[in-house]
C-alpha cells in the first residue's frame, strides 16, 4: 500500500497575465501560484540554451463516454516526440492503440502558449490536430483503424486549474488540468461510427510546459459527470508536487473551481491494481473502484516509462470552498501511477 502525509500548502492565486520564465530562461518567481483561467505565457520553454534536453511540452486529452474511453497525446521532449491515439471499448474490454516515437521534433508542432496556435502531429501512422476556439476545443485524430472528431465544449464561465510547480529555478512545470468539459462528436473504429452520447460524454485536458528532472514519479486522477443536477469534475495529483509548496488538486462544480490546498494520501495495492484505491486528505474522502488497468512499459534510448492508468468510478465526498460537502456518487474517470525517466 502507498501512503503519504497530508500537508497543507499556502498557494497564491494569480489573476493577471504573467510570463513563466525570466528573460534569462529561469523560472519567474512571480509565476508561481495557481489560476482559474490560463494566464501564463510559456513561450520561453523550448527556446534558448537553458534547459536544453529537459524541456517537456504536451497536450493530452482524455475522453470518457458510457461506451468508450479515448486518450490522445501530442508531446515533444526536446530529443523526441511521443504521439498516441488509444481507444478502449468498455463493452468488449478491448482496445485499439496506435503510438509513434520520432526523433527531435520531427512531424510535431506545439504552440508556445496554450491556445496560441493549433497543436498538430503528422507522424508514422498518426495524424492529429487540436484547435482552440472561443467556445471550446476541436480534437481530430486519425490512425489506421480510428478516426476521431470530438469537440470539447467550454461552457460560459468555465474555469480550469492552472498551476506552476517549482522544483528549482531551472526545473519547473506549468500544468493546466481542465476537467468536466462536455464532449460531442464521433469516434469511428474500423469504419463504424459511434456518436458520443449527449450529456454523458466528457473531455479532460492535461496541458504541460516545463523543464523536468530526468527521473520523476507521479499520481494523476480525474473524473467528470453530472450528479444531483450539477456538472462535477475532480482533479487530483500527487508525488511529483510533494515538497514544492504547490498542489494540483481541485473540485469543479458547474464550472466553478474550488482549489484544494493539500497534498493527498494515495493508498492502493501495487500487486493488484484493480483493488479499490483510497485518496484522502484535507476536504477529500474518496474511494476509487477500477474496472480496467491500462498498463504500458517502454524503453526508447534515454526514455523509460512504466504506467498503470486505471479507469473506474469515484465515490465519496469533497468539501467545497464554502464548507459544503459535495457527495460523489459515481463519477467515471481514472487514477494513475507513473514512473518516468525522460
Amino acid at each position: 500500500m502507498n501512503d503519504a502525509r497530508t500537508t497543507l500548502t499556502h498557494e497564491r492565486e494569480i489573476t493577471e497575465p504573467v510570463s513563466l520564465t525570466l528573460p534569462n530562461g529561469r523560472l519567474n518567481p512571480a509565476a508561481v501560484g495557481w489560476t482559474r483561467h490560463p494566464l501564463h505565457d510559456t513561450s520561453g520553454i523550448g527556446t534558448g540554451r537553458l534547459g536544453r534536453g529537459r524541456n517537456k511540452r504536451w497536450e493530452y486529452w482524455g475522453i470518457t463516454t458510457p461506451d468508450h474511453i479515448v486518450a490522445v497525446t501530442v508531446a515533444m521532449l526536446d530529443y523526441a516526440t511521443l504521439n498516441q491515439v488509444w481507444v478502449f471499448d468498455r463493452r468488449t474490454a478491448t482496445d485499439v492503440d496506435a503510438g509513434a516515437i520520432t526523433p527531435l521534433s520531427r512531424g510535431v508542432d506545439l504552440p508556445g502558449t496554450l491556445g496560441a496556435a493549433p497543436a498538430t502531429a503528422r507522424v508514422p501512422g498518426i495524424e492529429t490536430a487540436i484547435t482552440e476556439s472561443g467556445d471550446g476545443t476541436r480534437i481530430v485524430a486519425t490512425t489506421k483503424r480510428v478516426a476521431l472528431d470530438v469537440f470539447a465544449e467550454r461552457p460560459d464561465g468555465h474555469e480550469a486549474l492552472g498551476v506552476v510547480v517549482p522544483w528549482s529555478d531551472t526545473r519547473f512545470q506549468y500544468t493546466v488540468k481542465d476537467v468536466a468539459r462536455p464532449a460531442r462528436g464521433t469516434i469511428t473504429i474500423d469504419g463504424v461510427a459511434h456518436e458520443l452520447p449527449a450529456g454523458e460524454s466528457w473531455a479532460v485536458l492535461d496541458h504541460g510546459r516545463g523543464r523536468w528532472p530526468y527521473s520523476m514519479t507521479w499520481h494523476w486522477g480525474a473524473a467528470s459527470g453530472m450528479e444531483h443536477g450539477h456538472r462535477l469534475g475532480l482533479q487530483l495529483g500527487g508525488l511529483w508536487t510533494d515538497g514544492t509548496g504547490s498542489t494540483e488538486n481541485a473540485l469543479s462544480v458547474d464550472g466553478r473551481l474550488h482549489k484544494l490546498g493539500a497534498e493527498l494520501r494515495w493508498r492502493f495495492d501495487p500487486t493488484d491494481w484493480l483493488r479499490p484505491w483510497s485518496i484522502t486528505g484535507d476536504r477529500v474522502e474518496l474511494r476509487f473502484e477500477p474496472f480496467h488497468d491500462r498498463f504500458s512499459k517502454s524503453a526508447f534510448g534515454v526514455i523509460h516509462s512504466e504506467t498503470h492508468q486505471c479507469f473506474g468510478t469515484y465515490r465519496g465526498t469533497v468539501t467545497d470552498d464554502s464548507g459544503d460537502v459535495v457527495p460523489i456518487d459515481a463519477l467515471t474517470g481514472w487514477a494513475e501511477f507513473v514512473k518516468n525517466r525522460w
